[in-house]
């Protein structure tokens, strides 16, 4: 089956009984035994459920991979990955990495003495000279959260093989719609459930796929051993936004294109970032290794802080909050917003500064997003 497909019709096919199209929700904390020691696959929700299993075999044949887990939030994706690690480890981290990421890793090396080093991962060769002798992770997240940096997988991961470590991909704003990370050679590939995949903004969620089937069933025993697991509902929510994914996807695109070439031509705009620029510096290397360009758009405004919050109170179709990938647009101020955790020092060589602007471009119609920028960027 092709990637449309299987986004529609894997994991759906669950009830035997009644032979539904859609796949049940099977909201049960627990099942019953049919003797002693047999079931029918199910005991315990927080051990496995057939929805999240369900959801779990979507993801799994959308990527491509081995086995995935499906857990409670984007952060919960990311904090049982980790575990796969053991205190004294190196990772090395691209260093312009969301926020989130950056606050859990170092409440890891505080609490767990996980070694981290922040690199700029935009040339491969910063990573041969961090590597260490107990480095066993590379964290690669592209494009990167904010500012739209490309990191080049395939060369990336053939680095971290050679030295016996993990290439781990957070997936999240392009999807195997647009990027599969297996293919460049990733080991590990991380989602927030919750943005492009769900699209609808209306559940948390996130999920781990791994290429190999012994790292696979090493997440799942994790999954369980930390209570990570995503509930049945959350689950059923993910799958049912997935049926859609593929063409919310082109038309995030095509809506984020427009906007970013409107903001290019606008003189209170200092710099657009876009990877679907060929003026972008790595928009060869997206080119190569992704089949679009997503639905973010971040810029730097022309302006200072007092400039940022006009334009974040004056537009009225874009909604000012943290998140991003649903139907709806939102705009974020990321050093206040979803960067304020980040340590400050990275955060300002990441580049992202008090006039850096970041948007999710939703579904709505493009005439009305530009009017309301327009309208916004002259109050």
């Amino acid at each position: 089956m092709r990637l449309q497909t299987k986004a529609i019709h894997t994991g759906v096919d669950k009830d035997t009984s009644y032979n539904s199209v859609m796949t049940p929700i099977y909201q049960t904390s627990t099942f019953r035994f049919e003797d002693i020691g047999r079931t029918k696959g199910y005991d315990y929700t927080r051990t496995a459920n057939p929805t999240r299993k369900a959801l779990e075999e979507n993801i799994t044949a959308l990527e491509g991979g081995a086995g995935a887990i499906a857990v409670a939030t984007g952060m919960s994706a990311i904090a049982t990955t980790l575990h796969l690690f053991k205190s004294g480890d190196h990772i090395v981290c691209t260093h312009d990495c969301y926020g989130g990421t950056d606050r859990i890793l170092r409440t890891y090396e505080e609490l767990f003495n996980l070694q981290v080093s922040y690199v700029n991962l935009q040339d491969p060769g910063n990573l041969r000279s961090a590597l260490r002798p107990n480095t066993r992770g590379v964290w690669i997240e592209t494009p990167s959260n904010p500012l739209l940096n490309i990191l080049d997988i395939n060369a990336l991961a053939d680095i971290a093989r050679e030295h016996k470590a993990l290439a781990i991909v957070d997936n999240t704003f392009l999807t195997p719609v647009n990027q599969r990370p297996f293919e460049l050679g990733a080991d590990v590939i991380v989602h927030s459930t919750t943005k492009y995949l769900n699209g609808h903004s209306d559940v948390v969620g996130g999920a781990v796929v791994a290429r190999e089937s012994g790292l696979a069933d090493r997440l799942q025993y994790l999954c369980n051993a930390l209570g990570q697991g995503a509930s049945p509902f959350d689950c059923w929510l993910v799958l049912r936004g997935i049926k859609t994914l593929i063409p919310r996807m082109q038309m995030h695109e095509l809506n984020a294109r427009r906007v970013a070439e409107f903001l290019q031509g606008h003189p209170r705009v200092r710099h657009v970032y876009y990877p679907g620029f060929a003026t972008h510096p790595h928009h060869a290397v997206a080119c190569k290794q992704q089949s679009g360009f997503g639905g973010m758009v971040s810029f730097e405004l022309d302006a200072g802080l007092e400039g940022v919050n006009r334009v974040l109170r004056g537009v009225k179709i874009f909604a000012l909050a943290e998140s991003l990938g649903g139907v709806e647009s939102l705009i974020d101020h990321p050093q206040s917003m979803t960067h304020a955790s980040m340590d400050p020092a990275l955060r300002a060589a990441a580049g992202i500064t008090e006039s850096t602007i970041r948007l999710s471009v939703g579904l709505e119609d493009i005439e009305d997003l530009i009017d309301d920028l327009r309208t916004a960027l002259t109050i």
